[in-house]
């Protein structure tokens, strides 16, 4: 049997997709009892994930921008993959910056732990990151080889993101080598996308201190459109997005100038 953790991950991916779900066709879908899945439920109802009902349950609003420890289960090899890829085109001495997400996470820790940027000692740091994304701080903040900069600002639960005027004032300051974004949806219509209004706010004001902008997105998200725009596709140099991204997903992003990076 899969891990409780798993289980609801699974779950929320459904109710995100389909807005409900019933006891027993989620049941027959995970291969488990139906009295697990009434316990599964009842877990994400009081952590205010879902609205329980007759035979299964409705997403809540919150639920569509899901806390991080429920993203990291989803496409991970991909993920991994893409940020392995990611992390290969910075060049030692680099000043990179990094948003929240469970994507640009893969990347900080490719990052870290690259052989030629894990030297230390007198001189410029291998590695500078400037980051607002809490989680990524606490993975940094031990690597002596690296210069951790982090942003003020307020945090959201939700995505351990830094957000606001406090944040945006910072980064004004400063200048980027690259800015790794990580988003919830990219076309080359709307751009860049997220689903919160001030986290693409301060993850515009990142990108636009960087030099090369690299968007870091597996193939689910591309395509497709969140609330809050980033920025317009013209202003992202690179997106490196995983195998699954057919032609007919990537060319439209070729045409309009997007180098592509399949990992």
């Amino acid at each position: 049997m899969a891990a409780p953790q798993d289980r609801w991950s699974a779950l929320l991916d459904i109710l995100t997709r389909d807005g409900r779900i019933e006891v027993e066709a989620a049941a027959e879908v995970l291969q488990v009892s139906s009295a697990t899945i009434r316990r599964d439920l009842d877990e994400l109802a009081r952590q205010q994930m879902v609205t329980r009902t007759h035979g299964g349950a409705v997403i809540n609003a919150i639920a569509y921008d899901l806390p991080l420890r429920y993203k990291a289960a989803r496409n991970a090899p991909e993920k991994e993959r893409i940020a392995n890829a990611a992390a290969g085109l910075v060049k030692p001495g680099a000043v990179v910056g990094l948003n929240g997400g469970t994507t640009t996470t893969a990347v900080a820790r490719a990052l870290a732990i690259r052989p030629d940027l894990s030297r230390e000692g007198a001189g410029p740091p291998a590695l500078t990151v400037v980051t607002n994304a809490l989680n990524i701080a606490n993975e940094l903040v031990v690597r002596r080889h690296v210069k951790l900069v982090l942003t003020g600002g307020v945090a959201r639960p939700a995505s351990y993101e830094l957000t606001g005027p406090l944040a945006t004032g910072m980064l004004a300051q400063i200048t980027l080598d690259h800015a790794f974004i990580g988003v919830d949806a990219i076309d080359v219509q709307h751009g860049a996308t997220a689903q919160d209004e001030g986290e693409a706010g301060i993850n515009w004001a990142l990108a636009r201190r960087a030099e090369r902008v690299i968007v870091v997105a597996d193939s689910s998200k591309l395509g497709r459109r969140a609330f809050a725009r980033i920025c317009p596709v013209e202003d992202v140099h690179v997106l490196v997005t995983d195998k699954a991204a057919g032609p007919e997903l990537t060319e439209p992003f070729a045409a309009a100038g997007v180098e592509i990076v399949r990992a």
